[in-house]
């Protein structure tokens, strides 16, 4: 039996307002689609929703606070995570309630789930700060019975894309050994790079979710998106350690999007 569930969206891009687009994208219909379509499976039960990054585009005040009121209207729990989109201080200004936070640390029965900043202010890559190391390695020290899963927007290994792993932690491998040195750690989770990753370390996987809007083609030298349909992820964690995933599209293609070579 599954003792946690949780869907993970990712890579939103909302706009400052409904009618704006991002490369053509109505990215907050995108948003909405998934969140819609993962929430009316009658067979599923979410225990937590997980947006791991790039909430807003360009962001402000409006467009966290359109996500906030789309989220709390299923009434689940939500952990929101800072991408390289985000203001930080924006997000923790409005999702500071309860239900929706950007909490560093969710505890459950046989769970811990860790959030980890990866951001570098005004730039595009990652990289953890030492206080960020220093608190996952603690919360790893205080819970050592408690299995864990780490969240973050930057991704820890390499997607085979050079423009995009340009922008990999920079200090990924402190991370990493940290990862290796307590069995504990079940599973890494990050978005970023609008596309599947599904890796295996020794003793834990390393997950990449698609983008809530267009996707970025796999090992490709430089930028290039392409129409593959909007999606999330759905993890499974277990009280035995194990962890179940998989990724689910919408049914529905991608419209309008506008292929520029130079990013977004």
């Amino acid at each position: 039996m599954s003792s946690l569930s949780i869907l993970q969206l990712s890579d939103l891009h909302i706009m400052q307002t409904p009618e704006d687009k991002l490369l053509g994208i109505d990215t907050e219909y995108y948003f909405n689609a998934c969140l819609d379509q993962a929430m009316s499976d009658v067979e599923r039960h979410f225990d937590l929703i997980l947006l791991s990054g790039d909430l807003a585009q360009d962001p402000c005040l409006a467009s966290y606070r359109r996500i906030f009121s789309r989220i709390e209207t299923y009434k689940v729990p939500c952990l929101c995570l800072p991408g390289n989109h985000d203001d930080y201080d924006l997000m923790l200004q409005v999702f500071n309630a309860d239900q929706i936070n950007c909490s560093k640390q969710v505890l459950f029965n046989h769970w811990q789930l860790i959030s980890l900043n990866t951001q570098i202010p005004d730039e595009p890559g990652g990289r953890l700060l030492n206080k960020e190391l220093e608190f996952l390695e603690n919360c790893l020290i205080e819970h050592p019975k408690l299995n864990a899963l780490i969240a973050m927007h930057h991704h820890c290994l390499e997607t085979k894309s050079p423009w995009m792993d340009s922008m990999i932690i920079e200090n990924r491998f402190e991370l990493l050994a940290i990862a290796d040195k307590y069995p504990q750690v079940k599973a890494i989770t990050h978005g970023h790079i609008h596309q599947v990753m599904n890796e295996s370390k020794a003793a834990y996987k390393v997950l990449g979710v698609p983008s809530t809007c267009f996707q970025f083609v796999p090992e490709t030298p430089e930028f290039s998106v392409d129409e593959t349909s909007p999606g999330y992820r759905i993890i499974d964690l277990y009280a035995d350690g194990r962890v179940e995933s998989e990724v689910i599209r919408l049914p529905e293609p991608l419209v309008g999007l506008q292929i520029h070579e130079h990013g977004y």
